[in-house]
């Protein structure tokens, strides 16, 4: 695990996990990728862990997505490396034996997006934003963001967010079944950390049963969507566009799309 990028703080039966890139807005690198799958690994093997909080270090943001500069470098087969990556650190937290809830502090767009939509209960600060914004790069969700929003929110609100890219505040998110708790103004972490204790408090087996039961009634919808979404994200990598929308998004500017 490295601590630099992704912090562990163990109380009791109960983890917190900090993604701690806040200069990057906490962007989900190879190294925080890495360190997730290390981490639940860990967490199941080493701990009596009952349930895991996740947020992310600083007050802007949870996750603000992928790392753009990044995978504006990369390969088509660096590419599929980074994308294949991200998928099992999202399956290391939807497999995990005990429910994982995610403390949104700020931006969760992207791969912060699909971070929060792999964990089983979403909490919301009020300043909290989130969205699906891959289609102003020229490309999409590659972590699993288009399978898991339609299961949370619905065909309807998935179009949407995907297609458009918008970002919505807490209270729309809340509204269509995305975030299931928008706390009091500073009370996030202890909205989420009361929360995770009366998860822990229960039947640590029915628990764990419980959200078993629950993850495989849309198991092999899920799976077989995953890998078409990965195949689908390789064929929009190799598009000028993605290379267009990339460069206007670290030059600031409105990308130029051509279709091709």
């Amino acid at each position: 695990m490295n601590e630099e990028v992704l912090s562990t703080r163990i109380d009791g039966d109960i983890a917190e996990l900090i993604v701690n890139r806040p200069d990057n807005l906490n962007a989900l690198n190879i190294d925080v990728l890495s360190s997730i799958i290390l981490t639940f690994d860990k967490l199941k093997k080493e701990y009596s862990i009952k349930a895991v909080v996740i947020t992310g270090a600083g007050e802007k943001a949870f996750v603000a997505g992928a790392d753009i500069p990044l995978l504006q470098q990369l390969g088509k087969r660096a590419a599929a490396d980074y994308i294949e990556l991200g998928q099992r650190a999202m399956r290391a937290i939807e497999t995990a034996p005990f429910p994982v809830l995610a403390a949104v502090n700020g931006y969760a767009l992207g791969g912060g997006l699909e971070l929060a939509l792999a964990c089983d209960i979403i909490l919301a600060s009020q300043s909290a934003k989130f969205g699906a914004p891959e289609v102003n790069l020229g490309i999409i969700p590659g972590f699993g963001g288009t399978q898991r929003l339609i299961h949370r929110c619905g065909i309807g609100a998935a179009r949407r967010l995907v297609l458009t890219g918008d970002i919505i505040d807490a209270a729309e998110a809340k509204s269509i079944g995305l975030a299931d708790v928008v706390a009091a103004e500073g009370s996030l972490q202890e909205t989420a950390w009361k929360m995770a204790q009366t998860i822990a408090s229960k039947g640590p087996i029915a628990v764990r049963e419980a959200k078993g039961l629950l993850r495989r009634s849309q198991e092999q919808i899920l799976l077989s969507g995953l890998q078409q979404e990965v195949e689908a994200f390789l064929r929009t990598f190799e598009t000028v566009d993605r290379e267009e929308g990339m460069l206007a998004f670290m030059q600031k500017r409105k990308a130029k799309f051509t279709g091709r």
